[in-house]
């Protein structure tokens, strides 16, 4: 049953990713990014890290995602433009970069897991207290610039969606 739930979430998941990348409207793509953080919160459920997959909902998809929207609401953002002409040599060289990305993971991957013993997954490790403490002990200037980068968006979106200020000219004076 556990296989089923994973093999329906992670190909949403993937499905829907590639909504995100693909999709030409920036509140649909937003909102596909939606379902893709849910299936990994699903995710994190199945692998018996409730608390992660509560933060994974709350944070992500409630706080960032929203922040995300609001932004792209506030930009006004319609329907992108439409893109230039099709660059044949553009796309090439995407796909050969993605194919040479996918065999150098793939050999990663190979090599690391040959012969490698996993240690199992405790309920000490998946803890509140081992997360809060790994968060602002070892992770907390990352973490503290990842909220200083989150800022810096929304002020920026701020400033760029601003209208102009009237032209201003000599009040009370005509010619």
């Amino acid at each position: 049953m556990e296989v089923a739930v994973f093999l329906v979430f992670a190909a949403l998941s993937l499905g829907f990713a590639i909504a995100v990348v693909a999709h030409p409207h920036p509140v649909k793509s937003t909102m596909s990014m939606v379902v893709v953080l849910f299936s990994l919160a699903v995710m994190f459920v199945l692998l018996g890290a409730p608390m992660l997959a509560a933060l994974q909902v709350l944070l992500y998809t409630g706080a960032i995602l929203v922040l995300f929207l609001f932004v792209i609401m506030l930009l006004n953002v319609r329907h992108e433009r439409a893109a230039a002409p099709q660059r044949l040599a553009q796309r090439w060289v995407a796909l050969i970069t993605s194919a040479f990305f996918a065999g150098f993971l793939g050999m990663l991957l190979w090599r690391t897991n040959r012969g490698l013993e996993l240690e199992p997954i405790t309920s000490e490790y998946l803890s509140i207290h081992r997360l809060s403490w790994e968060l602002f002990s070892t992770w907390l200037l990352p973490f503290e610039l990842v909220g200083l980068l989150l800022l810096v968006a929304v002020v920026a979106a701020y400033v760029l969606a601003r209208p102009a200020p009237p032209p201003t000219s000599a009040e009370g004076v005509e010619r």
